[in-house]
């Protein structure tokens, strides 16, 4: 009588932990070794609060000898958070790229494009390399496609503030656009000694997502400034791509 009653206790643990287990896992990377935004704190405070609201785990961490095999099969996804510089070593890169090619999905944030520039698959994994911005100035943001979660939140049109990047060229040939800025609406000149940038033209892409290499890449160049992380609208934003590049799911015409 006494083992049936262990047993039957210990199937209705386990049955109430599946029940409330999150819907994904998130590891949430923040190292930087060139500029340290101030953001970061208050950007993975928001982060974590998504983690609450829609029900999925967060690990937030700044380590990188914790992105190897072993570890980053607890993950659904990787965030680039405002990440900056060469983060990583040559191991370190191998276990995410194996991480990516396993079917999982990432996340860059910002200055995730300004992270391990001189790594080609990673380039094409972000999709575009930043090159420079100017001074911080409103602009006039344009919403591209709403065929992802979160782009519902967005006007069509709006005013925001933030340091717009000028990218170099597309690295993958598949990304599909959801946002960009009108540079009729600020100056994007801007000059770091031999580093001259006027902007990018007609098309000055801001966010994109991708399938890549087995698996799903998300990228918004917003969240310099860290009130942004205290905007709903950006913050649906950073879900939508959250949600998609954990999971999968969100864009009915490929489910």
């Amino acid at each position: 009588m006494k083992s049936a009653t262990i047993i039957l206790c210990a199937s209705l643990l386990i049955t109430t932990s599946l029940a409330h287990a999150e819907q994904f896992n998130l590891l949430l990377f923040t190292k930087t070794v060139e500029w340290h935004h101030k953001s970061i704190n208050g950007a993975v405070q928001a982060i974590e609060t998504l983690g609450i609201k829609h029900h999925f785990g967060v690990d937030w961490q700044e380590d990188a000898a914790l992105i190897n095999d072993d570890n980053l099969k607890n993950y659904d996804a990787v965030v680039f958070l405002l990440t900056s510089g060469d983060i990583l070593n040559s191991q370190q890169e191998a276990a995410l790229q194996r991480f990516i090619q396993s079917g999982k999905g990432f996340v860059g944030i910002h200055s995730a494009s300004d992270t391990e520039k001189t790594w080609p698959w990673y380039n094409q994994l972000v999709g575009h390399v930043f090159k420079i911005h100017p001074e911080i100035q409103t602009a006039q943001m344009e919403v591209v496609s709403r065929d992802f979660p979160g782009m519902e939140y967005l006007p069509n049109a709006l005013l925001w503030t933030d340091e717009w990047y000028e990218f170099g060229p597309a690295q993958s040939k598949n990304l599909n656009y959801l946002l960009t800025v009108d540079e009729n609406t600020f100056a994007p000149h801007a000059q770091w000694g031999d580093n001259i940038g006027d902007g990018m033209g007609k098309f000055h892409p801001i966010a994109w997502y991708h399938t890549f290499d087995g698996g799903r890449a998300f990228y918004t160049a917003l969240g310099h400034k860290p009130i942004a992380y205290q905007d709903n609208a950006f913050l649906q934003h950073i879900y939508g791509g959250i949600y998609w590049a954990a999971t999968g799911k969100g864009i009915p015409a490929i489910q």
